[in-house]
């Protein structure tokens, strides 16, 4: 059996504002007035929380402390929007500054509306943000809200604001910011022993092979120094697949701000006393997401990954979480007809959506990224002039072209 243990989420006051959304949307004429205001009160972060945990688009990258997490380059800004004194929307906002562009706004995962038909709510909310950027000279606003890509009342809504993809859109999904394209298991009303005889065969005789036979293990209770095992897994990661991780800096960055709020874990698997893998597991609300993942390149036939996502499943069941994200994943399917090799063969990423796949997720997709523009000069040199400089990173980076 898996040693596993147990985690002291955040506390969120669900009382303390009335979020129901209505069954049919509610005329302007009816609506109470609506005020914005930056939130900036002593009392403004346990609010914001408990909405962002709340509504079914919140991620962990709107709540308070994702502003600390990226402080190092960018500024947070958030704003919120009310009706009657209570909230019904917002956006956590952060704001850096670039070569010749100057700045621009970036609401990752934002902004965030109790209801997605509020259009007096969403244009006060964006008005502030604009009046805003011109304070703080921005070219443009980024926003990719969680919004499955079957509203498209919701993208009508932005593209009538003045809303535009950006011209460099990926047009397969998944070049973004965050990822467009994502996997998810639904928790709710299952019990673990549901959950595990949904997974496909092959995964659920992986996860008793690497935690029974095997005899894989959680790490108990890991502190912030076991981040120095994980920043080393993670470069061994970036090694064995070809990219640049985070720094062990960025990770206790991260640890300062979200683990140290019950927003975020870590956890670590080993087999006879070695370090396998790890991950790092984000919570907010009712909503859980499998972000940071990493493992040696020792003992892979013990299959640590399968141990750990088991485990990180279970903790998410037990915080209460209607659904498990395992994040980002190739958007092209397979088409009627072809065969998976075919499909493999063309997308490298076929090995990562089958290892999500196994447990029994569900595809989602979302409406991606969306531009708006305060400075048009501007935000074609950021548009013009951002595949060139991605090309000079790859080249610093040893990435070739």
């Amino acid at each position: 059996m898996l040693n596993y243990f147990g985690f002291e989420p955040l506390f969120l006051n669900w009382s303390a504002i009335r979020l129901t959304v209505p069954a049919t949307p509610v005329s302007s004429s009816a609506r109470a007035a609506v005020t914005v205001r930056e939130l900036n009160l002593p009392t403004d972060r346990d609010l914001w929380n408990t909405f962002v945990g709340f509504v079914p688009e919140g991620d962990v990258l709107q709540a308070w402390e994702w502003g600390g997490v990226k402080s190092a380059d960018w500024s947070p800004i958030r704003y919120g929007v009310f009706r009657g004194g209570e909230i019904a929307g917002g956006a956590a906002i952060l704001c850096r500054k670039l070569p010749v562009v100057g700045n621009f706004f970036y609401a990752p995962r934002g902004p965030l509306l109790k209801d997605w038909t509020d259009t007096e709510a969403l244009k006060a909310l964006l008005a502030a943000i604009k009046e805003r950027g011109k304070k703080e000279g921005a070219a443009f606003l980024k926003i990719d809200p969680a919004v499955p890509i079957e509203r498209e009342d919701v993208a009508a809504l932005l593209a009538a604001q003045g809303f535009a993809p950006p011209p460099d859109a990926d047009p397969q999904g998944f070049g973004g910011t965050q990822p467009r394209c994502v996997m998810q298991l639904d928790l709710a009303g299952r019990t673990l022993e549901q959950i595990l005889a949904a997974c496909k065969s092959q995964t659920r005789r992986n996860i008793k092979l690497s935690t029974e036979k095997h005899g894989v293990r959680l790490v108990e209770n890991p502190t912030r120094d076991d981040l120095k095992i994980f920043n080393d897994l993670m470069k061994t990661t970036g090694e064995r697949d070809g990219f640049r991780p985070r720094g062990l800096g960025y990770f206790e960055t991260l640890w300062d701000n979200l683990v140290s709020a019950g927003l975020a874990k870590l956890f670590l698997t080993e087999y006879e006393g070695e370090k396998l893998s790890g991950a790092l597991c984000f919570i907010i609300g009712d909503k859980s997401w499998y972000v940071y993942g990493a493992s040696s390149n020792e003992h892979r036939n013990v299959m640590p990954n399968y141990a750990m996502q088991w485990a990180m499943i279970r903790w998410a069941k037990d915080q209460g979480c209607t659904w498990y994200d395992f994040r980002g994943v190739s958007p092209r399917r397979r088409q009627e007809g072809e065969s998976s090799a075919e499909l493999e063969k063309e997308d490298h990423l076929q090995g990562l959506n089958r290892f999500k796949e196994g447990f029994g997720t569900r595809y989602v997709e979302y409406l991606g990224e969306f531009d708006l523009v305060y400075k048009p000069i501007a935000y074609w040199a950021y548009t013009n002039g951002k595949p060139t400089a991605q090309r000079w990173v790859r080249k610093l980076k040893g990435g070739g072209k």
